[in-house]
C-alpha cells in the first residue's frame, strides 16, 4: 500500500534514495544552486507529500494543450445522463444500415424512453463482448450493468438528423469499469455515423483511441501526480512525479 509506505518512511528519521549508487551524497543546498539538468544522489527526509489521499493524485491529462484536471466522479455523470434524458429518442434514427436499434418505456412513474443501438457487422450483431452499442436515456445504473455484458458503451442523445455525444464533462465511452474522457478544448466531436468507417472494417477491434480519432475526440490520459517535499537541513527540494 503505497499510502501507509510513505507514512512509515515520514516516521523515519532519514530516508534514502538508492538510485545513482556510484555518485556521492549532495548537498540539498548545492543542487538548488546548480542548473539542471544534472544527476544527483541525496540522503534526505520526507518532510510532506500531497495529496495526502492516494485516489486523489489521478487526473485527467491532455498530451495537445498539457492541460490537467479532476476525474469527474459518479454523481456529475449521473446528472449529464438525466439532464439528457430529457429529450425523448428520435425513431427517425433508429435501425440504420449499421446499428439495430430497440427502444422500450420503463415501469416506473417516469415512463422514461430508454433507446439501444446495437452496431452491426457485415449486417449482422456481434457477439456481445465484441459489441460496441450507443444507449440514449438510461441511468447510471442501467448504463453500468451495460457494461458489464458488451464491450463498449457510448451514451448518446438524438438531434434533428443523427445522434450526438453527450456534453464532453461526461465520458464518451465506457469499456468494462473504464471511462474514457475527451479533452473539452481540443475536441472537435463529429457525428456518430462517423463510427461506421470502423463498423466497416474486417475485424472492428473497437479500440478507445481509434473511437476517439474518428468521433473527432481528443483523448484524455489518466495520469498520477505527487509531489515530495525533501529536507537534509540544508534546504528543502519540491519533488514531482508525473506518470501514466
Amino acid at each position: 500500500d503505497p499510502e501507509s509506505h510513505l507514512q512509515r518512511c515520514q516516521q523515519l528519521p532519514v530516508t534514502v534514495l538508492t538510485d545513482h549508487q556510484d555518485l556521492s551524497n549532495t548537498q540539498l543546498k548545492t543542487i538548488m544552486n546548480s542548473s539542471a539538468p544534472q544527476q544527483y544522489r541525496i540522503k534526505a527526509k520526507l518532510r510532506t507529500y500531497k495529496p495526502q489521499k492516494l485516489h486523489q493524485s489521478v487526473k485527467l491529462h491532455c498530451s495537445k494543450c498539457n492541460s490537467l484536471q479532476e476525474v469527474p466522479d459518479g454523481d456529475d455523470f449521473d446528472f449529464i445522463l438525466r439532464g439528457s434524458a430529457v429529450t425523448a429518442p428520435n425513431p427517425e434514427l433508429h435501425n440504420t444500415s449499421w446499428y439495430d436499434s430497440v427502444m422500450w418505456t420503463t415501469q416506473d412513474q417516469k415512463q422514461r424512453k430508454i433507446a439501444i443501438h446495437f452496431v452491426k457487422h457485415d449486417e449482422m450483431l456481434q457477439q456481445p463482448e465484441d459489441t460496441l452499442l450507443m444507449i440514449e436515456g438510461g441511468t447510471l445504473k442501467e448504463v453500468w450493468k451495460l457494461t458489464k455484458r458488451f464491450k463498449c458503451v457510448i451514451p448518446v442523445k438524438s438531434t434533428e438528423d443523427d445522434l450526438s455525444l453527450l456534453d464532453l464533462s461526461a465520458p464518451f465511452l465506457l469499456q468494462g469499469n473504464v471511462k474514457y474522457y475527451g479533452c473539452k478544448q481540443c475536441s472537435a466531436p463529429k457525428p456518430i455515423k462517423s463510427l461506421s468507417s470502423i463498423a466497416a472494417e474486417q475485424r472492428p477491434s473497437w479500440e478507445p483511441t481509434e473511437i476517439a480519432q474518428v468521433l473527432g475526440i481528443e483523448l484524455l490520459q489518466y495520469v498520477f501526480i505527487m509531489k515530495f517535499t525533501l529536507v537534509d537541513g540544508t534546504g528543502a527540494l519540491n519533488a514531482y512525479l508525473f506518470d501514466y
